[in-house]
């Protein structure tokens, strides 16, 4: 996952050498003028607001997770660096990845963070794509990156690869054929979840492998050696070597992983029951009370000073997702989560009211980087368990420390230049596309007003989503267990919701009793929506909603290089963008992808033609200029329309169009200036509505 301050630059000699800082303050504010190189929005009590829409959270929190969503869709079309390298860098010009051929490829991380993510992103968007994605990772790693049959630890992941590495075996800066105990447990969960997705029942039997392999080399622990050790050879299962060690406190993943067979009656069940209650027990009488939080990362030397705060988050996540699990559960989330935030053993900083917190440290040195450079994914996972604690005790000030570490996550979407890891310009698959991307969507599962109010999303299910279709004012889905919670916004009212052909009932949000039986509510004024099923697994929402569920040009997939015209139809049937009007440009400004622009920078009109008629309905615009900027958009079997663009402006407009378009056309003086995303289009008709800018 994240690097222990090392550049993958530096001789592997001083690797794990972290790096001679300043001394450090616990806590500190930092008043910057800029996050990740991007400038900062403040509200009028001087608090940070969201990139890049500072106006419009669910823009914001949505283009985050769409941006770091399009870059992984075009690498997987591509060039697939993420199933043999961890870390890469990119050109400041093209936007092309550029591998890092010296980092750890951190394989079994990646698998389980990843699954993290899409298992979420699915059910938001609906779109398949995540999924094949999602399986050609698992599949590779089932093919490549497992240990042998007569092995002491048979048949699971390997932790780590060399980088570049095409079969994975560790990293072998550490040593030869080695994994990790505690994230066999969390890469075994993932494939656990990936069944329950898919059905396909290979994924259950890796993950059944994976449980039966903790279970046979679980040992007691004590306060110097936990149940599983943090590093250990595949072979044997033996620990001797500096890169090796006896303790994680890291016990929470492969609980989860046995708590979930359990659940389903799969594997040795009584054994394992057996092995879960001595590591919960191992974990409340150790770590819990001398927070001993140390053994996750996968190029740290095994130290008992060196703490992190991803193992001691996970688990305030875990028993705030599962309150069941243990009776002291608002006690011991909270009191993780502030130990997080005041610990000495790492610093956090206060930026313009949203706390950031780096990964590890042991009071003197630390990981990762200066204020507003790094550490995205390990503040959304703070900001993630915040707001779940908020969900779960309605403790509005837990609310708003999300909602402002979340605001500065967003400003790391993308592939932002003034932001990077310690000494070099690396960025990690693992943080910045799979482990933050999966925390901010815990985030809108906690507080779903964070969601786009102007699309419809499914943000989050005590159950896995197996299906999932968005039509005109309608959602069907289906979830893995019969029996769940699911969380909902929408961008239309609801006038029925049926389960497994049964009608529910509509219950007041007020009562607390009719919210533990099946029906639904719904919020008149945010449109969120909170179902509990009990019986069946298909889920009918039905509603009034005269806009169509659009389709999206986006200019990043299929990918086009920077700068290059766009010669006749892109995407492939759908718009016909004629000969050197057109360009794609590279990332600027406000726009954290690829967009379109004008290809002639004297141009003040130019034209594009759908390949068929089509309603144009919407599309992002950029004014990165000084000045203000009037926009007419016209078509031949359309009104024109204008809008006015304030300087810097990044703006969703709304054409009002209500009929299929043939050809239009884009004018205004000095069009180059201007960049164009989202371009948002439906084949389908509907009646009239009140558009207003």
């Amino acid at each position: 996952m994240s690097r222990f301050c090392s550049c993958a630059l530096l001789v592997l000699a001083a690797a794990f050498t972290i790096a001679a800082q300043e001394p450090f303050q616990t806590v500190s504010t930092v008043d910057a003028h800029t996050i990740a190189g991007r400038p900062i929005a403040l509200d009028a009590s001087r608090k940070l607001l969201p990139w890049p829409m500072p106006e419009d959270t669910g823009y914001s929190y949505n283009s985050h997770l769409m941006t770091q969503w399009s870059i992984l869709w075009d690498q997987y079309n591509r060039q697939r660096f993420y199933y043999f390298h961890c870390c890469f860098d990119f050109d400041r010009t093209t936007f092309e990845m550029q591998p890092d051929f010296h980092w750890a490829n951190s394989t079994a991380y990646l698998r389980a963070m990843m699954e993290g993510f899409i298992e979420r992103l699915y059910p938001y968007t609906g779109d398949s794509h995540t999924l094949t994605l999602l399986q050609a990772f698992m599949d590779y790693e089932l093919e490549n990156g497992l240990t042998p049959d007569n092995y002491a630890w048979a048949h699971v992941p390997y932790t780590s690869a060399n980088p570049g590495d095409h079969r994975y075996t560790g990293w072998s800066h550490h040593a030869e054929d080695f994994l990790e105990p505690p994230i066999v447990g969390e890469d075994g969960y993932a494939y656990l979840r990936f069944y329950e997705m898919t059905g396909n029942t290979k994924y259950l039997e890796e993950a059944i492998r994976c449980a039966t392999a903790l279970a046979k080399n679980y040992a007691p622990g004590d306060a110097n050696k936990s149940p599983w050790p943090v590093r250990c050879y595949a072979r044997d299962g033996k620990i001797e070597g500096k890169s090796m060690g006896p303790y994680s406190a890291n016990v929470v993943e492969p609980i989860m992983l046995f708590d979930e067979l359990i659940r389903l009656g799969q594997g040795d069940v009584n054994t394992f029951k057996q092995v879960r209650q001595g590591a919960w027990e191992w974990l409340h009488k150790y770590p819990m009370k001398n927070n001993i939080w140390v053994g996750y990362f996968e190029d740290v030397t095994p130290s008992m000073a060196n703490m992190n705060q991803v193992i001691p988050l996970e688990y305030a996540r875990y028993v705030l997702l599962n309150p069941d699990k243990d009776p002291n559960w608002r006690e011991n989330s909270r009191k993780l989560i502030e130990w997080v935030k005041t610990t000495p053993k790492w610093p956090k900083y206060v930026v313009h009211g949203a706390t950031v917190t780096t990964e590890q440290g042991n009071g003197k040195t630390f990981c990762c980087n200066l204020p507003n450079e790094c550490c995205d994914s390990h503040t959304s996972r703070l900001a993630a368990v915040e707001a779940l604690y908020y969900a779960r005790t309605g403790d509005v000030a837990y609310r708003e420390e999300a909602f402002r570490s979340f605001n500065w996550v967003t400003y790391f979407q993308g592939m932002p230049a003034g932001a990077h890891a310690p000494f070099g310009n690396q960025w990690w698959f693992t943080d910045e596309f799979s482990d933050g991307p999966r925390r901010l969507m815990d985030g809108l599962w906690a507080v779903p007003e964070w969601a786009p109010a102007d699309e419809s999303h499914l943000v989050g299910s005590s159950s896995v989503v197996t299906r999932i279709v968005y039509g005109k004012g309608s959602v069907t889905y289906s979830t893995f267990d019969p029996a769940s919670t699911d969380i909902l916004r929408l961008n239309f009212s609801p006038t029925s919701v049926w389960s497994g052909g049964h009608k529910l009932t509509r219950l007041p949000e007020s009562n607390e009793t009719d919210r533990k039986r099946a029906g639904y509510t719904f919020n008149d004024t945010t449109h969120v929506m909170r179902i509990r099923h009990d019986e069946s697994r298909d889920i009918d929402i039905q509603g009034a909603s005269e806009e169509p569920v659009p389709q999206i040009i986006d200019f990043d997939n299929p990918h086009i290089g920077a700068n290059v015209p766009l010669t006749g139809q892109y995407p492939s049937g759908v718009a016909d963008w004629g000969k050197d009007q057109w360009k794609a440009c590279p990332p600027m400004g406000r726009m954290s992808t690829f967009s379109l622009c004008a290809n002639d920078s004297k141009a003040v009109k130019a034209e594009f033609q759908f390949a068929f008629p089509r309603i144009l309905m919407r599309l992002d615009v950029y004014n990165p200029t000084d000045h203000e900027i009037v926009l007419t958009l016209s078509a031949p079997e359309m009104r024109e329309v204008t809008f006015h663009l304030k300087p810097g402006q990044l703006r969703r407009i709304r054409t009002g169009w209500r009929n299929r378009a043939s050809k239009v056309s884009v004018e205004t003086e000095g069009l180059s200036d201007l960049r164009f995303d989202n371009l948002a289009y439906s084949s389908y008709l509907w009646a009239a509505l009140d558009w207003s800018e």
